[in-house]
């Protein structure tokens, strides 16, 4: 696998010919677009030379239209057109993406910024495997942790093997920290961060190829009855009734259920497997970023986060269990930049709270699955309405303002930050 004279793969060869496409149909246009360079009889009059050109830029710019076309249909095709869950200021190694020290240090073949991304349990254990190591190391609890992790994400929910590899890393991790050395506790941050960042890329696939699906086989149009009010609730119905519906349409065809001997309809919810496994990814994101709390630190997942920009689209139509994961895991996060305010940069504050409010608007009402108590509602709120106080006026009118707007749209309460435009607002007065 770790070969150089591999062939390319499909999703290469797709992204060169974009790239190629690209570069001649910015030279053509340029082409076109100057004089010709033979003497024209007339100012207003083109040679057979101009005509050629301009067909040739037209016919590289509708190519380059239908590649594009082509890649936002099939995305398995496209490669690393775009990165799915950060910025391209993180993808390029910048601080949030999650880079591992020395301390586990992986071979230098499986070190690329997607092989961190998505690393597979088979791809984990050859790392393991063919490490070379001249005696016990203190890099070999790390590896060990970090193929448990990376297990997680493989194993179904439903099997008992899952509790024991959740319980045996809970267990590496309590006895690290209780050690107390520094190299430990290092081990424990490191492992987790890239979990939660491995975790959070499946999450980001799983959903959109859920939302794909749904909408090439929806029955009803979704998108217009989620824009409507209530209409999270009314979705998370007529999700039950399209897979009845489109189940009575392939029994007519065919003869026999679809769901006769498989998992397609999972009860009174109408979930299918990619919602149960978009679910299980949020669930074990949540455990994370409760073990980086307790046993590490949020640093790392705060910058990335704040830069999710995909990732939180996608989840605004997620299914309310998933809304609901995600939702406990930016109060955390909340929490952690009020703690640590005097220490996180004011851009990670601000790509923050303006990403996830609008899933907290409409996410949060709870009323077919509790997101959270009352209580915890309370701390959140507080912690928002400092982390906004201590922003620049400019951002906080940002962020207020875009807060305003989804709150009066959603049928939630919360997140009220009525105090916290009313005291940006008696500031902006005094300057007057």
């Amino acid at each position: 696998p770790y070969s150089s004279s591999s062939s390319p793969s499909p999703s290469s060869f797709m992204c060169s010919i974009f790239t190629t496409t690209v570069n001649v149909a910015a030279k053509t246009l340029v082409s076109a677009a100057s004089p010709s360079k033979s003497p024209l009889p007339s100012t207003d009059r083109w040679l057979l030379s101009d005509h050629l050109r301009f067909m040739v830029m037209l016919m590289a710019w509708v190519t380059l239209w239908f590649l594009r076309v082509l890649t936002d249909h099939f995305p398995s095709l496209g490669g690393h057109l775009q990165y799915p869950l950060q910025s391209a200021r993180l993808a390029s190694g910048v601080p949030g993406a999650f880079n591992f020290p020395p301390l586990l240090t992986y071979p230098a073949a499986a070190t690329s910024a997607s092989a961190l991304a998505l690393p597979s349990s088979s791809s984990s254990l050859e790392m393991i495997l063919r490490e070379d190591v001249d005696g016990p190391s203190i890099r070999a609890l790390g590896r060990a942790l970090s193929h448990i992790l990376a297990l997680l994400n493989d194993i179904p929910a439903s099997s008992r093997k899952y509790q024991f590899a959740m319980s045996m890393a809970d267990r590496i991790l309590e006895e690290n920290a209780r050690e107390g050395h520094e190299d430990l506790l290092e081990i424990n941050r490191m492992a987790l961060a890239s979990a939660f960042s491995r975790t959070s890329s499946l999450l980001y696939s799983s959903l959109q190829q859920t939302q794909l699906k749904g909408n090439n086989s929806s029955v009803f149009p979704t998108s217009i009855i989620r824009a409507l009010p209530m209409g999270s609730y009314i979705n998370s119905y007529l999700k039950g009734v399209n897979v009845c519906v489109g189940a009575v349409v392939r029994y007519m065809k065919n003869g026999t259920l679809p769901w006769h001997g498989s998992r397609q309809l999972t009860g009174a919810a109408g979930m299918d497997e990619g919602e149960m496994a978009a679910e299980k990814l949020a669930q074990e994101l949540l455990w994370i970023t409760n073990k980086l709390r307790e046993f590490g630190s949020l640093d790392e997942v705060l910058e990335q986060w704040s830069f999710a920009s995909g990732l939180a689209s996608l989840c605004l139509g997620a299914n309310p269990r998933v809304q609901g994961f995600i939702i406990k895991i930016f109060a955390i996060l909340s929490s952690e930049l009020r703690q640590e305010s005097a220490f996180i940069s004011s851009e990670v504050k601000f790509g923050l709270l303006s990403l996830w409010l609008p899933l907290c608007c409409h996410g949060s009402n709870g009323l077919a699955y509790p997101v959270m108590t009352g209580l915890e509602k309370v701390e959140a709120e507080r912690a928002m309405d400092e982390v906004i106080s201590s922003l620049p006026a400019f951002d906080q009118e940002v962020i207020l303002t875009n807060w305003f707007q989804e709150f009066t749209v959603s049928s939630s309460d919360w997140p009220n930050l009525q105090a916290s435009y009313n005291r940006w607002c008696q500031f902006t007065r005094k300057l007057a």
